[in-house]
């Protein structure tokens, strides 16, 4: 199991699309320029939106992982 050192965590268990984008789109605004964001979802269509939202804004998808249903996902704040 990886996991990435953080500086922030969203957890987004129990919601379903669009909400865990609209969260992460929330909370990667307030994390400081190069700043780790863990994202904990349990919606299956996270793992094709949180890649596209990452690559569609220029922040950058450091590790992805499924474990029984709940996705996990390291993000990188792009420099401001």
């Amino acid at each position: 199991m990886t996991d990435f050192t953080h500086d922030a965590i969203l957890d987004a268990t129990g919601l379903n699309c669009p909400e865990p984008v609209m969260m992460l789109h929330k909370h990667v605004r307030e994390l400081v320029s190069g700043g780790v964001l863990k994202v904990i979802a349990t919606d299956p269509s996270t793992r094709r939106d949180i890649p596209k939202f990452c690559i569609f804004l220029g922040h950058e998808l450091l590790g992805q992982q499924e474990d029984a249903g709940t996705y996990l996902y390291w993000i990188r704040k792009k420099a401001d």
